[in-house]
């Protein structure tokens, strides 16, 4: 059970080893063009039924699935971690014209390394002319970086879904308090943030530390909760999560799930996770607009 967080990456829900992608459509093309412009190597697989890229970006591996048909805008949605589990949200917005980005920070759990390849993927997206806002996603251990580098940018953000997020790297993988953690992940964990064990129980720098930028910029939250989960108990993340930003007068949606455990992610019907995603990006959209016509 403690290892749930690390194990959620080789669950089977992943897609088989990549084939080679021989259809095209004018958006993958395009997308492939704007890469090879900017002098990256790529392998062109598949998604499920959608173009996949693959590549390094500052010897950092990313991905970015392209829609068949691009949405006005090319909206995104940028997945934190587990690239493919659980993967309803992701499909069914790649549907509706949306691409899906992906920067591995794998053993960095959020901490200051973690935004920095964060930094330098959003500001290469900019370069390939997807939206300057896009919705992320934080499954488990996803929860840390996504809410780390929103608060830092609440600016290129239209909204954060964060489900079974950790909010705490004492409780998920430090184990110290309901969850019996992850000892090797722990250790990783201190290495990435630089801090002892002492130190690392005074760490006032976690993401619900850092919640008041985001409140202030009006950025949403969607906030699921499985309240039997004792990987990353409620009680020590998303509960906090849901109060402390409702405090700060933040905009939140919990959505819980009782008598389910850490596992399984996401939603059979992602229906409500889609609308969240396309109401968030329209508020971001008007908010720009009429920030431009002030």
């Amino acid at each position: 059970m403690g290892s749930a967080c690390g194990q959620a990456a080789a669950a089977p829900n992943q897609d088989p080893p990549p084939k080679t992608f021989v259809d095209s459509t004018p958006e993958a093309n395009e997308l492939a063009s704007r890469l090879r412009a900017e002098r990256i190597a790529f392998q062109r697989t598949r998604f499920h039924s959608f173009a996949l890229y693959d590549f390094k970006l500052d010897g950092v591996a990313c991905k970015i699935a392209c829609p068949k048909t691009a949405a006005e805008g090319s909206p995104w949605v940028w997945r934190a971690r587990f690239w493919g589990h659980q993967p309803q949200l992701d499909l069914a917005l790649l549907e509706k014209g949306w691409h899906v980005g992906y920067c591995d920070v794998q053993d960095l759990l959020g901490a200051d390394p973690a935004l920095e390849r964060w930094d330098a993927f959003y500001a290469f997206t900019q370069r390939l002319k997807l939206h300057s806002r896009p919705l992320l996603e934080g499954m488990s251990r996803g929860g840390l970086i996504v809410m780390r580098w929103a608060s830092a940018h609440p600016e290129r953000v239209c909204g954060i879904y964060v489900d079974n997020g950790v909010m705490d790297i004492r409780s998920w993988p430090g184990g110290k308090g309901a969850s019996q953690g992850a000892p090797r992940v722990w250790q990783d964990a201190l290495k990435a943030y630089d801090l002892t064990e002492q130190q690392a129980a005074a760490f006032m720098d976690g993401p619900l530390d850092r919640l008041e930028p985001l409140a202030k910029a009006g950025v949403p939250i969607l906030a699921l909760i499985n309240e039997a989960d004792t990987v990353v108990p409620p009680a020590e993340n998303g509960d906090l999560l849901v109060a402390r930003y409702r405090e700060l007068g933040g905009r939140i949606t919990e959505k819980r799930r009782a008598g389910l455990g850490h596992h399984p992610h996401s939603l059979k019907n992602p229906a409500p996770l889609v609308a969240f995603a396309l109401e968030s990006l329209e508020r971001a959209d008007k908010s720009v607009t009429q920030n431009q016509t002030k």
